[in-house]
């Protein structure tokens, strides 16, 4: 039952028990077989046992082999991060590895060439050289 059920019974039971003296014969007789029906219905208790296993939430208190295969779900969570850490180092490397042989190869190029002095002092080759760097 949601909330709203719950309150309405409980204020149904609320009238009727403060009219129980003014009810006529019929409504009472109505009422008391109502009530035989209901409790007929009733589920009865079951002796069945069904296991559940419980998480582990933070605060509360377990060992890391308490549960059957705890440390599989574990390394379910642990490896991933592992990967993810290993994949970023990686390309952290080989963007910084090109770079520098983008660098490396800018530097051969300048000084393989026969440039003269006035190349080097003009704005423009400096910026080409700032943006072949990158």
């Amino acid at each position: 039952m949601n909330s709203n059920q719950l309150n309405f019974a409980y204020k149904v039971r609320h009238a009727l028990n403060e009219n129980l003296d003014n009810l006529p014969p019929s409504a009472a007789e109505k009422l008391a077989s109502a009530r035989k029906i209901a409790l007929s219905r009733k589920k009865k208790e079951s002796r069945l046992r069904v296991f559940v296993p419980q998480r582990f939430f933070a605060g509360q208190t377990g060992h890391f082999f308490s549960e059957p295969l705890s440390w599989l779900t574990r390394m379910g969570l642990a490896v991933p991060l592992v990967v993810l850490v290993i994949g970023l180092s990686s390309i952290f490397r080989y963007e910084q590895q090109r770079h520098i042989n983008d660098t490396a190869d800018i530097d051969a190029e300048v000084l393989a060439d026969e440039l003269p002095l006035s190349a080097y002092l003009d704005h423009g080759f400096n910026a080409y050289l700032a943006k072949r760097g990158e």
